[in-house]
Order: structure tokens, then C-alpha cells, then sequence
């Protein structure tokens, strides 16, 4: 008997799972090739920023220092969303190669907090099996 595995596609949400309970610990974590968009009080819980650069600085400037820095990817001026940076692979940076977890979970984003709950397709997400 051969089992089925269903091809998802991170960019068409119509190849993803609807989210169940225990999804994750199966998951070859699909949702970590995604652009992370994230705001100012992610950056300062990720270490990124320090709080009182957070309160007495403008965005734009950190955004111009954590781009400089390679810290972020880039900078939505109009909406103050930061774009975490990506591996070549697509892979988010703080995505264990090895284990495909997220290696600052703790500190995650809140994008990342409230998935699959929000983003492109809600009560969706683009489960694929770890082999």
C-alpha cells in the first residue's frame, strides 16, 4: 500500500491543510519559508532592538541600521513592518537546519505566535510531512 502525500505549495494556499491540533509536531515546518513581517516590539523581543532605542528612535532609522546590518531584509515605511531576512533556501534564519524548529521560540514574532490563526488564508496552513 502506498501512502499519499499531498504536494503543498507555500505561495498558493490552495495546497494547504486545514490546521488540526498536533499538526506541528509532524511538520516539516512550511510556514518558516514565508516572509516574516514583523513590528517594532518583535524586534525588541528578539534582541534586535533595545527598548529605549525602540521608544526614542524613529523606525525608519532602525530600519536603515538593521538593513545596513543585515539584521532585516527590509522596511515598509508607510506600515513600520520589518522584514526578517531569509536564507538562501528560503528558510527563515532562526529555522533549525537539522530539526526544522524554530531555534528562538520563546522569543518568536507574534506572526509566528498567532499562526495559523492569521496570515493568507486563516485555519490554513502549509503543512508538509518531515521525512
Amino acid at each position: 500500500m502506498r501512502s499519499h502525500i499531498a504536494i503543498v505549495n507555500v505561495d498558493n494556499s490552495d495546497t494547504w491543510t486545514r490546521y488540526r491540533s498536533g499538526l506541528c509536531s509532524t511538520c516539516a515546518a512550511n510556514c518558516c519559508t514565508m516572509p516574516v513581517e514583523v513590528k517594532l516590539p518583535d524586534l525588541v523581543r528578539l534582541g534586535l532592538v533595545d527598548p529605549f532605542e525602540a521608544e526614542h528612535e524613529e523606525p525608519k532609522q532602525i530600519g536603515k541600521r538593521l538593513q545596513k546590518a543585515g539584521l532585516i531584509e527590509r522596511f515598509n515605511f508607510k506600515n513600520s513592518i520589518f522584514t526578517l531576512p531569509r536564507r538562501a533556501s528560503g528558510d527563515c534564519n532562526y529555522l533549525d537546519d537539522k530539526t526544522r524548529r524554530c531555534t528562538v521560540y520563546e522569543k518568536r514574532p507574534n506572526i509566528c505566535r498567532l499562526h495559523p490563526q492569521v496570515g493568507p488564508r486563516p485555519g490554513y496552513c502549509p503543512y508538509g510531512a518531515m521525512r
